[in-house]
């Protein structure tokens, strides 16, 4: 059967499923109920598939109608890491680090804009004309960013990032040759001498995957406090405390930003802070942080080099609303970091972290030498 024949297949089931809901005002249909009714369509239809077709259309109409549509089979694929919609008719995944286009579709924008409205809807927010753009996250900490017309000029997006069922651990990235036993070792030892450590990289190369990584050699006796958007971290800490902020709610009020939790960070008596990732004018705070008495902390920037991720850090203080010259704001950076890992996505999709370097501290606040210590 040609995809778009089944495509409209679907779309018929769908519709008969829907309005047999509506009809008998059954409020949570099961599995077999909505098989029953898509055999019954088929019968009234005329139409005769082989067994196998029938079952995968079954099975589509269910994730239709109790899951999130055709997307739902990605979300229960573990191979799948991300999963990009560019309108009710083009699906796009990830795995293994390579973008590859599905054959599966919505029905239509109504569909899609359904799918998206249950979406965040389960966590209170709402997307319409007003508000056209959210971000959330699905039951399984998977984050989610929608945006629609007029926003979208071609029709609703949305886009998941998966939260991974296993997070890795140093020994998982020396198997997949995320980098090399010396670079194991170093960091290893960095970590439990309480370096302060930023993990560099672009979009999708891995930056959280390494951070979690880390925390992980965290000893047991020192108190972690996480700090992050998105909660994706899994660290298993006895002594370990995971805070979220929290976007403005339908109203525009109650929000809690990464600076907010930050500060309040300070006054719970952490040994480490973790910060899923510096954006902004939290970076004063973090930087005050690692220079008064929170040695060994972590995070995350988005930067194509060591270098430049110093250079973004001076960008986000003056972010911040201290007003202070660089001449005052370079100190603090070179007092506070002690190395930056540079990590990358490769063209073949691999996901690896090419250098490592040290900042090597000088005679005087304003002197410091950025020191490659490994390359691959």
């Amino acid at each position: 059967m040609r995809i778009e024949k089944e495509n409209a297949l679907q779309k018929k089931l769908y519709q008969h499923v829907v309005r047999w809901i509506g009809e008998t005002r059954t409020k949570s249909p099961t599995k077999s109920e909505i098989a029953e009714q898509c055999h019954l369509c088929l019968k009234d239809e005329d139409i005769h598939l082989p067994t196998e077709t029938t079952d995968k259309l079954i099975k589509h109409i269910q994730f239709s109608v109790l899951g999130l549509g055709p997307i739902e089979v990605y979300l229960q694929d573990e191979s799948v890491t991300e999963i990009m919609v560019n309108g009710p008719d083009t699906i796009f995944v990830e795995r293994a680090g390579r973008l590859e286009k599905t054959d599966l579709t919505f029905f239509d924008e109504e569909h899609l804009r359904k799918i998206i409205q249950q979406i965040v809807g389960k966590i209170g927010r709402r997307i319409d004309e007003r508000t056209p753009l959210v971000d959330a996250r699905l039951p399984d900490g998977s984050r989610v960013n929608a945006i629609i017309p007029p926003l979208s000029l071609k029709g609703s997006t949305l886009t998941i990032r998966k939260f991974p069922a296993q997070t890795w651990e140093i020994k998982a990235m020396l198997k997949h040759k995320t980098l090399s036993k010396p670079m194991a070792d170093f960091l290893s030892n960095a970590v439990k001498n309480k370096k302060n450590i930023i993990i560099s990289g672009g979009t999708g190369s891995g930056k959280t995957s390494t951070l979690n990584a880390l925390a992980k050699l965290i000893p047991n006796g020192e108190r972690i406090i996480t700090i992050e958007d998105s909660a994706e971290m899994k660290i298993d800490h006895p002594h370990l405390i995971s805070l979220e902020s929290r976007n403005a709610n339908i109203e525009g009020t109650g929000e809690i930003t990464i600076r907010a939790l930050l500060k309040n960070a300070l006054r719970m008596r952490p040994d480490r802070i973790v910060v899923g990732e510096i954006r902004g004018g939290e970076a004063i705070d973090m930087l005050q942080a690692m220079n008064t008495g929170h040695q060994g902390s972590l995070t995350t920037i988005h930067a194509n080099a060591p270098l430049e991720s110093l250079y973004r850090l001076e960008t986000m203080v003056l972010m911040g609303d201290l007003d202070l010259p660089i001449s005052a704001i370079r100190p603090q950076i070179i007092q506070a970091i002690d190395i930056i890992v540079q990590q990358e996505r490769l063209a073949s999709g691999a996901r690896k972290i090419v250098s490592i370097a040290e900042i090597k501290k000088g005679k005087s606040l304003s002197e410091y030498k950025l020191t490659e210590r490994f390359s691959a």
